[in-house]
């Protein structure tokens, strides 16, 4: 169960880039233009979720588009043409329900949401995180990984899906579109963490003014939600995903070198996930919430009723919460973009459509 809130926004804190261009003198200007689009963003996920739709994953629409349009710009001239020959001679099933409806143009955008979309009728929900304990200590991730498979193993199959030539060529289509997803997945702090509780899912809270209520077998909002798409959709103040993309290379011009020498490195990667989650998603919260015993949960009923024990601390995340966490947001979903276009470079070396 991995679901998310109505969106919703704030003004996006300025931060100086290497260069000192801050986007200041053009703030207000973005915010007009993209306010509308912002308000028709926000009656469509309001409007499915009053229908008990499921929703996406991870970052939700705007997020994973944003990784993806982020990785375009960094492909080598043989990935890019790899990506968009795969994806265009192989396009996606148009009767297939798509949550995120066509929003997006760039068929990489495009792709960036598929695994969503089909994740219910393959059966693959593991595919998207690895639920590491908190305060687990640093280890193999092998051992995280459950029977069902977890992100890093799904990321390195469909890898080598890609870069076989003699698969078909809807399967290496297929992988694209997981590998798209899979990068921005194992970058949301709450899709390599958990603390008995659903990966967050379990965990009911205030969220400005919005309070936690029970709906289903879970909550809203809720902390996983809240990470999902609350803060980046705040954090963005209604920018579309080009826009948000644009933003972001700005911000961490100076931080995308150092990013790419590092190399392609998906445990640590998903270590540093994990880390995030216990310096700011956890320990930000008020109260704090302590360490559950590692136990399997199922459901927000288990471990001794987590959700409703929760429920009854009353749980915040305000305005202090949201100014810790929109960083963290927006530094992730920048590094997933350069990384989804380092591990697509690296493939399209030795491989061809």
């Amino acid at each position: 169960m991995r679901i998310f809130p109505c969106a919703t926004f704030k003004t996006l804190r300025p931060e100086t880039t290497a260069t000192g261009d801050s986007h200041r003198d053009s703030k207000m200007v973005r915010f007009a233009i993209s306010l509308a689009g912002f308000f028709a963003t926000l009656l469509t996920v309001v409007f499915m979720a009053s229908l008990g739709v499921p929703t996406a994953n991870a970052w939700g629409c705007k997020g994973h588009q944003t990784v993806a349009l982020i990785a375009e710009k960094h492909l080598t001239p043989e990935a890019r043409e790899l990506v968009l020959k795969l994806l265009s001679e192989n396009p996606v099933d148009p009767q297939l329900k798509r949550y995120c409806g066509s929003a997006v143009s760039d068929v990489m955008g495009d792709a960036s949401t598929w695994a969503d979309d089909v994740r219910g009728d393959r059966k693959n929900g593991p595919w998207h995180y690895i639920d590491i304990p908190r305060g687990a200590p640093r280890e193999s991730l092998e051992g995280f990984c459950g029977k069902e498979g977890c992100v890093i193993r799904a990321i390195a199959e469909q890898v080598a899906i890609l870069k076989d030539q003699s698969a078909n060529g809807a399967k290496r289509a297929e992988a694209v579109r997981y590998i798209i997803h899979f990068v921005g997945d194992l970058h949301q702090p709450l899709h390599s963490t958990t603390n008995a509780d659903e990966g967050g899912n379990c965990v009911p809270l205030k969220y400005f003014r919005r309070e936690p209520h029970e709906r289903g077998h879970g909550f809203s909002p809720n902390l996983h939600s809240v990470w999902d798409t609350a803060i980046l959709e705040r954090d963005s103040e209604g920018a579309d995903s080009g826009e948000y993309a644009e933003m972001l290379e700005g911000t961490f011009a100076g931080s995308i070198e150092g990013w790419q020498k590092a190399g392609v490195h998906v445990d640590d990667w998903v270590w540093e996930s994990h880390e995030y989650a216990d310096s700011t998603v956890y320990a930000g919260l008020a109260p704090r919430i302590a360490i559950e015993p590692n136990v399997p949960v199922h459901s927000c009923t288990d471990d001794n009723n987590i959700g409703q024990r929760l429920l009854h601390q009353h749980i915040v995340a305000g305005e202090a919460y949201q100014e810790e966490a929109a960083p963290v947001v927006e530094r992730r979903v920048a590094q997933a973009g350069i990384r989804l276009a380092m591990i697509l470079n690296d493939a399209a070396k030795t491989t061809a459509p």
